[in-house]
């Protein structure tokens, strides 16, 4: 594991609102990473399921890729290579040992456009209000490695979505500086879960959580809660966009982790 002794480094959050064709979402995800780009980011990440949200819950099987080949993964490593920046994939349909699921996953791709990480999502999100419900394990296969990766930040937690609500997840990655979660959070639980569940994890691991999101009325109807933040160890949001597409952006200090770390050694004094 390697680990940054110091320096601050600039990292951002794409917030898109997916619709149901995959050309038209990466072409906007490519202007985000662009804008994020040319405001210093070197590392990017993008939301969960930025390349397709569709009423048709069997449209991602459609597009599922193997790994190592298909024009969402090529558009991943193009863009990391091309910008020179370090690329969190979101979220994109992996081939699934069922043939009628997916996986979740997440691809991490260097600023060489390496692919050097790939978490699929082990928890799968269900809820029932109303008419309003979701059953992400009828069309999606759970993955069960915990996944981490080493970048000039340090290292890097990989989670997504759901998996917020399980501290355990977290804990089993150990010392990071920096925890990642892609995420689709519906308006309702968002409103009433998303920044304290976020900021808590910042504040028990005391790193940096940056959770790229969608955000908006979909075409399909589905109105997903947005609110792309980056957190600090001290469990401060330090940018936030409520809706819409963009980038939030926000520069990561070592030192702030380390003192954080120093004045409360809560992750030295656990117990269990």
């Amino acid at each position: 594991m390697t680990e940054a002794s110091a320096g601050k480094f600039r990292i951002a959050a794409i917030q898109t609102v997916s619709g149901p064709e995959v050309e038209e979402n990466l072409a906007v995800a490519a202007d985000l990473i662009a804008q994020a780009t040319g405001e210093g980011a070197s590392l990017i990440a993008l939301p969960e399921y930025f390349p397709l949200i569709s009423p048709d819950e069997s449209a991602k099987v459609r597009i599922r890729e193997a790994e190592g080949r298909g024009p969402i993964q090529d558009f991943l490593r193009e863009a990391a290579l091309r910008h020179g920046v370090w690329l969190v994939g979101g979220t994109l349909p992996l081939v699934a040992q069922a043939d009628d699921k997916v996986r979740n996953s997440t691809l991490v791709f260097d600023d060489t456009g390496r692919c050097v990480a790939r978490y699929d999502k082990i928890h799968l999100f269900g809820f029932s209000r109303g008419a309003e419900r979701y059953d992400e394990a009828a069309s999606i296969e759970p993955g069960a490695q915990v996944t981490g990766f080493d970048a000039p930040m340090g290292r890097v937690g990989l989670s997504v979505c759901y998996d917020l609500r399980f501290p355990e997840l977290f804990r089993a990655m150990g010392a990071v500086n920096l925890i990642i979660l892609p995420a689709a959070f519906t308006y309702t639980t968002g409103k009433a879960h998303w920044e304290v569940l976020l900021r808590a994890r910042a504040i028990e691991n005391q790193c940096y959580v940056m959770a790229p999101a969608q955000g908006g009325q979909h075409p399909g109807g589905r109105v997903t809660w947005g609110h792309s933040m980056i957190i600090d160890p001290w469990g401060e949001v330090v940018a936030v966009l409520e809706s819409g597409p963009g980038v939030v952006l926000a520069e990561m200090d070592i030192d702030r982790i380390r003192n954080v770390r120093e004045s409360l050694p809560a992750l030295r004094h656990r117990c269990l």
